[in-house]
């Protein structure tokens, strides 16, 4: 070390061990035990998540709050207590005030000497006919808390990247102008969020590696920002360029990575190994936060209903036909045609099959009313009084109910210094956060240029997915799809092959939708935002795959033409 220079102080080290409510219960112990950190965070806040615990909040107000955490902490206070490890989770929900009274008492009962605190201030007024309102908060009041001495930060509604950034600031001491520092941060932080989708968990080239039990990821922060995921020694599953990059692209959209604490420019994050299991992640850009915070509302939209008829053997399209004129007449006759009525036909029978049920084709009907009588009793008695006098075979996969509540998530935006970013410490004083007092608008950026074509030459019809990975997800009622790339010569034919227009032939779902591509050559990979596929979120049930979670797979799985030399030389996939 060079006289008179001050020492950087040591990587800290952050895992996950949620990705969602309800994910592997024993994580904690797992991540606490399997090997050395100094913060461990947990994403348990979904947009369908907050509607779940807006309804239980109705039932009891003294809850709302994700209960499993509670469970995971009467063994994980005390194994992190004995390892100094602080614990920073979302789980606080609606309610992150009775979460930290809750961790309060569990640590009195258990016995351990915890210092707990909490953020909110996310909760803005619920308009009329809405359950939840909430902003999505920053990493300020987190560091808040920990500069403070909290061993237990619990928060209701911030970004998944704030659990990574707030520690990070507090430890390296950044403020609020250290964007680059931030912004790498947000990118570490939106690997680890997911959990076990950095360590192999739902990755397309999954056929690589032994993924049966995948360990949750580590990030170590270094003090620039710049950072290296891995995973415990001896955890399955694995850490490689494609896991991270594949986690990279999911539920992103363009270079800019907006947030309350920054903007990261995705456009320039770096991708190297560094040793087995171990990729670093440096020369992330950050530029000042959109002077809006992202806002969340949740609404019961109304009601809804579903039946499976199942087809078997011959004349599929004829039995199909006669079903839905007697459930239109059905309708009709009741006086009461549910609002929404939507088909979907899933063949999955063969000609002449070894099985009954590979026979079979499945066909869903779908129905959504504001009146719950209207898909209850109404579809009930228009599915099973048919069951002696419809098309041969009749028989259903299960007979519907009373049906069932369905929810509407609905992003909005509101000026930052509209919301109060409350710290509240572990002696009880309460932090108030200002908003960055330099802020930029946030815009789309101008597309990079495509690097060269690459030279032609004989091509064969093969799935893309021979040549490219993809992950997508789910933002309210628009998809992502992310696909990228393992070579230079396979990004030179993506980057022209896929177009908009191509990526609508090969999802005709996608047809009448707006679809907007966006370039990230430094991850050889396509970003693609379809909007609107999803209707009204997740919650809503707009379609088969409500979270768009396999429509990566989908087009994946489509043929066009791709060149021999990247099929020749390309890792073995099994189409």
């Amino acid at each position: 070390m060079t006289p008179g220079t001050n020492p950087q102080p040591p990587p800290l080290r952050i895992g996950n061990a949620s990705g969602f409510y309800g994910d592997r219960f024993d994580a904690v112990r797992e991540m606490l035990t399997g090997g050395p950190l100094s913060v461990l965070t947990g994403d348990y806040l979904a947009e369908l998540t907050m509607l779940i615990l807006g309804r239980s909040r109705l039932k009891d107000p003294s809850r709302g709050y994700a209960t499993t955490f509670l469970r995971q902490l009467e063994e994980g206070l005390g194994l992190a207590h004995q390892r100094g490890v602080k614990i920073v989770a979302n789980a606080g929900g609606l309610n992150p005030a009775g979460l930290a009274d809750a961790v309060r008492e569990l640590a009195d009962k258990v016995g351990v000497p915890v210092r707990v605190a909490h953020v909110e201030g996310d909760g803005l007024p619920v308009p009329d006919g809405y359950l939840t309102a909430n902003a999505y908060l920053g990493g300020a009041g987190i560091a808040a808390c920990l500069r403070a001495g909290a061993d237990v930060v619990v928060t209701g509604r911030v970004t998944d990247a704030a659990l990574v950034t707030g520690p990070a600031a507090a430890h390296f001491g950044w403020g609020p102008e250290d964007h680059d520092a931030l912004a790498g941060a947000v990118v570490a932080g939106h690997v680890l969020e997911c959990g076990t989708q950095a360590t192999g968990g739902n990755y397309s080239f999954f056929r690589d590696h032994d993924i049966r039990r995948p360990g949750f990821p580590v990030a170590e922060i270094h003090a620039d920002g710049t950072s290296v995921i891995t995973k415990h020694d001896g955890t399955g599953g694995v850490v490689d360029l494609g896991t991270v990059t594949a986690q990279l692209l999911y539920e992103t959209g363009g270079a800019r990575y907006a947030g309350p604490d920054v903007t990261a420019r995705l456009d320039t994050v770096r991708l190297a190994p560094d040793g087995p299991d171990r990729v670093r992640i440096s020369g992330v850009r950050g530029e000042a936060p959109p002077p809006t915070l992202k806002a969340g509302l949740t609404r019961l939209g109304g009601w809804r209903n579903e039946v499976v008829f199942v087809l078997t053997g011959l004349d599929i399209e004829a039995k199909e036909r006669l079903l839905r004129d007697q459930i239109a007449d059905a309708f009709d006759r009741a006086g009461h045609r549910p609002a929404e009525v939507r088909w979907e036909s899933a063949r999955t029978d063969r000609a002449d099959a070894a099985t009954e049920e590979t026979a079979s084709a499945l066909l869903r009907l779908v129905v959504r009313d504001q009146d719950p009588d209207a898909v209850g009793r109404a579809l009930s008695g228009a599915a099973i009084e048919l069951a002696l006098g419809s098309y041969p075979g009749f028989h259903v996969t299960a007979p519907p109910g009373k049906g069932a509540p369905y929810g509407v998530f609905e992003a909005r935006y509101v000026p930052a210094g509209d919301v109060t970013h409350l710290a509240v410490l572990p002696d009880g004083r309460r932090e108030t956060q200002e908003p960055p007092a330099r802020t930029r608008p946030l815009a789309d950026v101008e597309q990079p240029p495509l690097p060269p074509p690459l030279d032609a030459g004989p091509t064969r019809s093969a799935p893309l997915g021979l040549v490219a990975g993809a992950r997508s997800g789910d933002k309210g009622g628009d998809a992502n799809v992310g696909v990228w790339v393992r070579s230079e010569d396979a990004w030179r034919w993506l980057a022209h092959e896929l177009t908009v227009e191509r990526f609508r032939e090969l999802l005709p779902e996608t047809e009448p939708l707006t679809v907007v591509r966006h370039v990230l050559p430094n991850l050889r990979a396509l970003n693609f935002t379809v909007h609107g596929l999803l209707g009204e979120g997740v919650a809503a049930q707009h379609r088969f795959d409500p979270q768009a979670k396999a429509l990566g797979e989908w087009l994946r799985s489509r043929h066009l033409e791709i060149p021999a030399a990247l099929l020749d030389s390309a890792p073995e996939v099994h189409a």
